[in-house]
């Protein structure tokens, strides 16, 4: 090359010189899109292969794995259930987050096709959707979400003594301000409160009513306005309508809307079950002492037998309640009652 050809050479601008390096081309990555936009588009498309749940799609140079979110009715059965046992939880372990919404839809179609194949490992499967409920990826967060509906609706009682670790996932959740997320925190709360029976499920849900955080209380507030009802006259009457009484009593006062809801519809149920039994809203009067210190000669038997007498509603959350509270109780009751209607004397 000639001294002047490496002269122009030189003379060129850098950007020119390294023009072999802009034309490279650049490599592809993956990224996690399952933000609630994407959540929004997966929703509107055909309907998911269960064969399938991560998808990968080419946008420019980026290849994007979105994550299909699929139904519990969509779901189909397992081609290999021994093979998918034996490395569930290494899958459910993993770090890569694709094997773990893979893992967990797994997990799910055990729940649904062979319940009885994950009973031995159950408590650490349980241990690692807590884990997956926490990871900060939306799809892998939604997915173990979706699993613990599957887990509640297939194990219901049998988990009960596994369940504390959910419920408090699932109440921050259902707090949160993604609202795809939120939505399916709230689905599977319901099914909680569905599957698993309300004796065994009320006491775990009283420490989550005083939690400092209000939305989180009132998200408790609300699974335990369902769960009562489910008691029963003779479940309610067993636990302690008083003490129900008292827990709803305090949640009036709360700082959001949804806890003084909830409240206020377990409340009016309370109501309705204490002036429909018998062994509530009747007591037995004390006998009226005579003017004379000698009793009649002739005592009939209706005169000699304890009348019972009526205690009404709000004498009944006097005597349990705070004057304040017992007229908060009645005042919200009686309002509910004229609103919607509802005769609790018939």
């Amino acid at each position: 090359m000639t001294t002047e050809a490496l002269r122009d050479l030189n003379s060129l601008p850098g950007s020119e010189r390294r023009n072999e390096s802009s034309t490279k081309a650049s490599l592809p990555k993956f990224t996690d899109s399952t933000d609630e936009n994407l959540d929004k588009l997966q929703r509107k498309s055909s309907p998911p292969l269960a064969s399938a749940p991560i998808k990968e799609e080419e946008i420019g140079n980026t290849v994007v794995a979105e994550v299909e979110y699929i139904e519990s009715e969509q779901l189909t059965d397992l081609e290999n259930m021994d093979k998918c046992v034996s490395g569930l939880l290494a899958g459910l372990e993993s770090k890569d987050w694709v094997v773990v919404c893979e893992s967990l839809n797994n997990v799910r179609r055990l729940s649904i096709f062979h319940k009885e194949a994950m009973l031995d490992t159950l408590v650490n499967v349980i241990s690692l959707v807590e884990k997956s409920l926490k990871n900060p990826r939306s799809a892998v967060c939604k997915t173990a979400i979706m699993t613990s509906e599957d887990i509640f609706k297939a194990y219901g009682d049998h988990i009960i003594d596994s369940i504390d670790p959910l419920i408090v996932q699932l109440l921050l959740k259902s707090s949160q301000d993604k609202r795809f997320v939120c939505e399916a925190a709230e689905k599977a709360l319901v099914a909680m409160t569905t599957w698993i029976s309300p004796t065994l499920l009320v006491p775990k849900m009283l420490p989550h009513l005083k939690h400092r955080n209000p939305r989180i209380r009132a998200k408790a507030s609300m699974c335990f306005c369902r769960s009562v009802p489910r008691l029963g006259t003779e479940g309610i009457i067993a636990y302690g309508i008083d003490k129900l009484i008292q827990i709803a009593a305090a949640q009036l006062t709360d700082q959001l809307p949804e806890s003084r809801e909830a409240a206020r519809t377990l409340l009016l149920e309370l109501r309705v079950v204490y002036e429909k039994s018998p062994l509530l809203s009747t007591a037995t009067a004390e006998p009226k002492a005579e003017a004379t210190a000698e009793p009649k000669a002739e005592a009939t038997a209706e005169e000699s037998e304890q009348q019972p007498e009526m205690v009404t509603w709000e004498s009944y959350c006097l005597s349990k309640l705070s004057r304040l509270n017992a007229q908060a109780v009645t005042r919200v009751t009686q309002s509910i009652v004229t609103k919607q209607g509802v005769s609790v004397d018939s």
